[in-house]
């Protein structure tokens, strides 16, 4: 980009809009780095946490994210229960079984109560469980903030 006498090289496109939207993201999860789908298929030696499905500012269609969590190897029974559980959780979340979804979001967050995440999806149970999604819900989250 530019002319002549001055270039500019930056990164552009869909991919590079997605990644910085996903950054922005970490702060709402409360986590160090989020990745999409494309990533972690690139990565199969590594572990992810599921975080959530989510329609950024300026996207139309939902994207899987994901929290990395370390090599496969490097996985320790405690982490593996955790992220079980976790993954329990977001099925009864996306279920819409509320009761169910907030008693093991707030089991998790009395284990783990350095993981910033269990605290953003109690509040969330709480505002869906006031506001019902709808039967065609699919889990989706939508931020309007980049």
């Amino acid at each position: 980009m530019g002319s002549e006498i001055r270039v500019a090289y930056t990164v552009m496109g869909d991919s590079v809009n997605l990644a910085s939207r996903l950054e922005g993201l970490t702060k709402q999860y409360g986590i160090g780095m989020i990745v999409g789908n494309n990533t972690r298929a690139a990565s199969p030696d590594l572990v992810f946490r599921e975080l959530d499905r989510v329609r950024a500012k300026g996207k139309t269609e939902p994207v899987a994210i994901f929290e990395p969590i370390g090599p496969a190897a490097s996985i320790d029974k405690a982490m593996g229960n955790q992220l079980a559980l976790w993954h329990q959780a977001l099925k009864l979340y996306r279920a819409q079984e509320w009761d169910m979804a907030e008693l093991q979001l707030l089991s998790l967050q009395r284990m783990h109560p350095d993981v910033g995440l269990y605290p953003e999806f109690v509040k969330r149970v709480a505002h869906l469980r006031n506001n019902p999604p709808g039967a065609g819900w699919d889990g989706t989250w939508i931020f309007d903030t980049k």
